[in-house]
Order: C-alpha cells, then sequence, then structure tokens
C-alpha cells in the first residue's frame, strides 16, 4: 500500500506546509483555448505523470474531487468518510489534443473494471470516475464508455460519471512524485508500468 510510503512525509508536511493554502498553491494563466478535464484512475501519482508525457498537455495537478465535505486533505480522504476520489485536473490544449483522445489515454492507464481500487490501492478514493464540466465531456465520456464496453471490455466497466462540483488540489509533496521518487519500490513496482502502456500505445502522442 502506498500509505507507508510516505507516513514519515506526511509528518514533515504539517510543518513544512503549515502555511500551505489551495488557493494560493500553483495559480494557472493559461490563454483562453486550454481546456481542461479531470479524472480519476487511481493512485493520481501514475495518472499525473501518464498524462504529463503527453503532446498538448500543459500542465497536470493531482488532487481530490467528488467528495461531500467542504474539505479535501490527503489525510482525511484517507479515512473513507469524505467521499472524495484521487483525481487529476489536465490541461491541455484541443487544437493539440482532443479530449476524446485524452478519454482514450484514461482508460489506458488504469483498469476500469476494479471497483474501488486499483491494484493494491483498495477503497473509494482509488474508484474509476470522470468528472465533467460541460455537456459534450459528458456525452462523450457515455459513448466512450459504450464503445469499450461492447468492443473490449464485455460490458465490464464501472467508471463512473459525474457533474464536476470542485476540484482541490493535493498538498505540495504530491504533485510531480514520480518525478522526485523515482526509485521507490511502490513506484517501480506499479506507477511505472501504467505510464510505459500509455507511452507503448500512444507513442505517436509523446511529448
Amino acid at each position: 500500500m502506498k500509505a507507508t510510503i510516505y507516513t514519515s512525509l506526511n509528518i514533515i508536511a504539517i510543518f513544512y506546509f503549515s502555511g500551505y493554502n489551495n488557493s494560493e498553491y500553483a495559480k494557472h494563466n493559461y490563454e483562453s483555448k486550454t481546456d481542461a478535464a479531470i479524472f480519476a484512475g487511481g493512485c493520481f501519482w501514475a495518472t499525473e505523470a501518464a498524462f504529463e508525457q503527453i503532446k498538448g498537455v500543459q500542465n497536470v495537478i493531482s488532487g481530490y474531487c467528488g467528495g461531500d465535505s467542504a474539505d479535501a486533505t490527503y489525510e482525511k480522504i484517507e479515512t473513507e468518510k469524505t467521499g472524495h476520489a484521487e483525481s487529476v485536473q489536465i490541461y491541455y490544449s484541443p487544437s493539440i489534443i482532443s479530449y476524446d483522445k485524452l478519454l482514450d489515454i484514461f482508460f489506458t492507464a488504469h483498469d476500469p473494471t476494479q471497483l474501488n481500487r486499483q491494484g493494491p490501492d483498495i477503497g473509494p478514493q482509488y474508484r474509476s470516475e470522470i468528472f465533467y464540466s460541460n455537456f459534450s465531456q459528458k456525452k462523450m465520456a457515455e459513448e466512450k464508455i459504450k464503445y469499450l464496453n461492447k468492443t473490449k471490455y464485455n460490458q465490464k466497466i464501472i467508471t463512473q460519471i459525474a457533474q464536476l462540483i470542485r476540484f482541490y488540489e493535493a498538498e505540495p509533496y504530491h504533485q510531480d512524485y514520480i518525478l522526485h521518487h523515482p526509485n521507490e519500490p511502490y513506484i517501480k513496482d506499479v506507477s511505472l508500468p501504467k505510464i510505459n502502456k500509455v507511452k507503448k500505445d500512444f507513442p505517436e502522442d509523446l511529448k
């Protein structure tokens, strides 16, 4: 379980990031033609890195989405009581990569047939979910699941689709986690295979 990897990191972060404020972290001033997509597909470390390598993706932020509480932190969502899922917010240029292609990558980067888990990470915070911000995204997500259920997964996809209410950025030490901790056993055994699968299946879309 990845939770055992950074018990000490959490303790350090309590002190180091005591002044952390969601609204002040990573303000993104992208041009008007940039869109955003939000996906939950298990541990956000791997999902973030999988999309960061894609052309047209400007930035990926790890965070929490889909919960009922008015706040979200790693410690809170791990209690499984807030309803949030580990998610990524993807800022991308639709002139370079489409939302439909991002959906293809999303369904490649995780197993959409696993209920409330991804591999060794178990709990509703690791569920598969798509958060849409407009009708077009909702329709494309529904059509993609329908297509994949028919052609690949034999009606076994359990990915949820929900309207985006609010995305909470995760603590700074979660951002670009794999970049800063490439040699951790969890990263090598669990995260890198997902990232490499995306590389293999979408070579023409790599940066």
